[in-house]
């Protein structure tokens, strides 16, 4: 009932930038957090960046100050801007929502399908 999609991912070289979109949709009454994960082949999925709702950010150290997370809660969307990327950025990106479904009192944690992110050197 709440799908969530990711887009935005592409081959990019070293120190270049690219943006990472999250929408969600369906029956959705409200939404906590909003979260990007990544998995890098042979590696366990790491919280990338993650963002309350109230505006509240985190990060993870490998990624501070060259990443910023954003969300637009009217359009339930949420936003990666990556700068300054390195090889080890490497990975599958996804998107995670937590929320209340609409109608309900029954939270979701739902998650996007994953976009393929490579960062040539």
């Amino acid at each position: 009932q709440v799908q969530v999609v990711e887009s935005g991912g592409r081959l990019v070289q070293a120190g270049g930038s690219l943006r990472l979109s999250c929408a969600a949709s369906g029956s959705i009454f409200s939404i906590n957090d909003m979260g990007w994960y990544r998995q890098a082949p042979g590696k366990q999925r790491e919280l990338v960046a993650a963002i309350t709702s109230g505006g509240r950010t985190n990060y993870a150290d490998s990624v501070t100050g060259r990443f910023t997370i954003s969300r637009d809660n009217a359009k339930m969307t949420v936003d990666l801007q990556m700068n300054s990327l390195k090889p080890e950025d490497t990975a599958v990106y996804y998107c995670n929502v937590q929320g209340v479904v609409g109608g309900t009192n029954t939270v979701f944690d739902s998650w996007g399908q994953g976009t393929q992110v490579t960062v040539s050197s």
